[in-house]
């Protein structure tokens, strides 16, 4: 249960950004006691891998804050976040942490993990990508910024929490779940309110 929740939220982190949850992981499992990475996901902790994730990191963060940039990001990522997705579920769920201490029990394929992290993140990743053009038409580009830098939190939050604590995340999943399509709703309401009243026939 603990190593699914860990995985689960590492992936949906993936979703809103591809960088955050592996460099979390490749940070925690290189400088802190907290983290011990899988053998087949050892890479995530050398020195090169994080270098490279920092500077996509870097360059995700900028973009993905321009109206009309970030749309073109959203679909250039819908390869990335998906196998980011599939990668830190499969992390999370074989890594020993301090909340998860026998992490092997939970799959026997290492395949099926790996499907799951894909389906999880790939479909956050299609609501960020569907509303994000709805935020920018309704806010004339303003939500851009803002928005991006929420994701970023709950990115955060999510691999932070799944690492740590993650039985946590049963209450924050469908906490921001709610939250987001509230959100999204709003949205569409005040655009509709703002869009012209046809002329009478």
């Amino acid at each position: 249960m603990i190593e699914l929740l860990t995985g689960t939220g590492l992936a949906l982190a993936a979703g809103l950004n591809a960088y955050i949850p592996l460099l979390a992981l490749g940070l925690a499992a290189r400088f802190l006691d907290v983290v011990a990475l899988p053998p087949a996901w050892a890479w995530l902790e050398n020195e090169w891998v994080l270098a490279i994730l920092g500077v996509l990191l870097v360059v995700e963060f900028f973009a993905d804050k321009i109206p009309a940039v970030d749309t073109i990001n959203d679909w250039l990522q819908t390869v990335v976040r998906p196998t980011a997705g599939g990668i830190a579920f499969s992390t999370g769920t074989g890594t020993e942490t301090r909340a998860v201490t026998d992490p092997a029990e939970l799959f026997s394929t290492n395949w099926v993990p790996l499907v799951m992290g894909i389906l999880l993140a790939l479909g956050v990743h299609l609501l960020k990508m569907a509303a994000r053009p709805v935020l920018n038409v309704a806010t004339a580009g303003a939500a851009a910024p803002v928005a991006s830098i929420t994701e970023d939190i709950v990115s955060v939050a999510l691999s932070v929490l799944a690492v740590a604590v993650p039985i946590l995340l049963i209450v924050l999943i469908p906490a921001l779940a709610i939250g987001g399509w509230a959100a999204i709703r709003a949205v569409r309401r005040r655009r509709g309110e703002r869009a012209p009243a046809l002329p009478p026939a």
